[in-house]
């Protein structure tokens, strides 16, 4: 009971600091100029692809049945994709999702919503602020700090501290199950640099939390 409390304020908490900052202006069709004319915002592309594909890793653990659960999050990419605010949001939405593709209930949909959603995506925009004041916008430490590293070193953490506060993993051990979330985390991270690597050099549009002008020194 104290859990799903807990779990509950951490929703509250950040679905209002989400809604202060009226994120889907992100959305907004850029406007129409001189021999141009007006065009979509292109974080639409990334977010409907989170919507379509992450409630389904989501439910990977009440789709298949093995000893050890595989459990996918993806926050960390998202929230470099559309930023924290819309972030929060659309992993709301994706908790929402995976309850309706899925046998999971409604407890089961909070605890993925929170410990593989928010927590992840908070840990992951208090650590880019984090390299930034430290480093500056430099593009390596984003690809490789926030893409790579910084996406084990969040599911890592936001695992244990779902663990501790009583979500472990079934089947499994305490000191084992470390080493499986260790593992699982660095199955997010691969993923998460690669795409963001890809996305900087192929489509930075997609990523909310890249600027040509800032990493690149590129003048607008």
């Amino acid at each position: 009971m104290i859990r799903m409390w807990l779990e509950w304020l951490i929703v509250g908490l950040a679905l209002a600091a989400a809604l202060a900052t009226r994120p889907w202006r992100l959305l907004a069709s850029k406007p129409a100029t001189a021999g141009a004319a007006a065009t979509a915002s292109p974080l639409l592309t990334p977010l409907l692809a989170t919507m379509v594909l992450l409630p389904w890793l989501w439910a990977l653990p009440a789709l298949h049945a093995m000893p050890l659960q595989l459990q996918w999050s993806g926050a960390c990419l998202v929230v470099l994709m559309l930023g924290w605010p819309l972030a929060v949001l659309v992993l709301l939405a994706v908790g929402a999702a995976t309850g309706l593709v899925s046998p999971m209930d409604g407890s089961q949909c909070l605890v993925a919503t929170v410990w593989q959603g928010l927590v992840p995506a908070t840990l992951a925009l208090l650590l880019g602020a984090v390299l930034r004041r430290l480093t500056g916008e430099n593009m390596f430490v984003y690809i490789l700090g926030r893409g790579f590293l910084g996406t084990a070193l969040c599911i890592f953490t936001a695992s244990v501290l779902a663990q501790w506060a009583g979500s472990p993993l079934p089947g499994v051990g305490g000191q084992l199950s470390l080493v499986a979330h260790w593992l699982m985390a660095w199955g997010d991270a691969v993923v998460t640099g690669m795409v963001c690597a890809v996305f900087v050099a192929f489509k930075p549009d997609w990523l909310a939390t890249w600027s040509d002008r800032l990493y690149l020194r590129r003048k607008s």
